[in-house]
């Protein structure tokens, strides 16, 4: 059985370090959550250290970039690491080939031109020439949905292609709005037959990345998050200490005051999932 807990706070000492999602937790895509981030100062005032770990499909520096500009204060973390990074690393290394198909938007240019010293993107190129599939998402998530690539992915999987696929999430919630990401694209690529290769949360990539930037291997880390399927999942399957903040992608489940989720409706919902996280919370805070 999960534990609600109050507060952060109500864990202070128990963990050396904290894996923190950010959409849902942190931000809403839009907007910083002052509470949340209150809630991360404190957890490092205290002696704790924060790695920000996020499914996004673009570099680091990209993802610091936003945070800045929604004013999230530096003291609020230590490193950040995004899926962006471990699936860019793995593409580098010539995962899917050296002439791939890029599906996903002109705001991804960065992953195949922000670039560690020396290292060479591959040529993007046609379909018909690729070695491989990178997506970091849809080309315009704000109307698009998987069924829109139906033609491309039937020609890839046709054609034999792996798909690196950038960032497995299949929606975040965008301010109000509900948008599908470049994992909805992997799996309706692998429900008809194709192959995809993931690096960000659930997968271990990720994580070795997050421990490895944090430089504390034997740390004892709370991996916390909105998503039950790859922030909660992706922690327990590393063995860690879980928290699921309800009030992110499944708010409307647990009654009306998502601030203080309803126990016996989480209990059957977790239940249904077979998911079990060790805390849970309304809102980071």
């Amino acid at each position: 059985m999960t534990q609600i807990i109050p507060a952060l706070s109500a864990l202070t000492g128990r963990y050396d370090a904290v894996f923190c999602d950010l959409w849902g937790c942190l931000h809403n895509g839009k907007t910083a959550f002052p509470a949340a981030v209150s809630a991360l100062q404190a957890f490092r005032a205290a002696g704790g250290k924060v790695a920000l770990v996020t499914n996004a499909p673009r570099p680091n520096a990209t993802v610091i970039a936003q945070l800045d500009r929604m004013g999230v204060p530096r003291d609020a973390w230590d490193v950040v690491v995004s899926s962006g990074d471990a699936a860019q690393s793995a593409m580098l290394a010539g995962a899917v080939g050296r002439k791939v198909f890029h599906i996903g938007a002109v705001k991804d240019e960065d992953f195949f031109t922000d670039l560690p010293d020396g290292a060479i993107a591959p040529e993007r190129v046609g379909l018909l020439e690729a070695e491989g599939i990178v997506c970091t998402g849809l080309e315009d998530d704000l109307t698009e949905t998987p069924d829109d690539y139906r033609a491309q992915l039937l020609l890839g999987k046709t054609r034999g292609l792996t798909m690196l696929c950038a960032n497995p999430d299949i929606v975040v919630d965008m301010g109000d709005k509900r948008v599908f990401c470049a994992g909805a694209i992997a799996g309706a690529y692998e429900d008809m037959g194709g192959s995809a290769l993931y690096f960000g949360k659930p997968h271990p990539p990720i994580y070795d990345l997050a421990r490895r930037r944090l430089a504390m291997d034997d740390a004892r880390n709370l991996c916390v998050g909105d998503g039950i399927g790859t922030d909660i999942a992706g922690g327990m399957g590393e063995g860690l200490d879980t928290l699921f903040i309800t009030g992110g992608l499944a708010a409307e489940a647990f009654g009306p005051d998502i601030a203080n989720p309803d126990s016996a409706l989480l209990e059957a919902w977790l239940a249904d999932r077979q998911i079990y996280p060790t805390f849970s919370m309304g809102y980071l805070r």
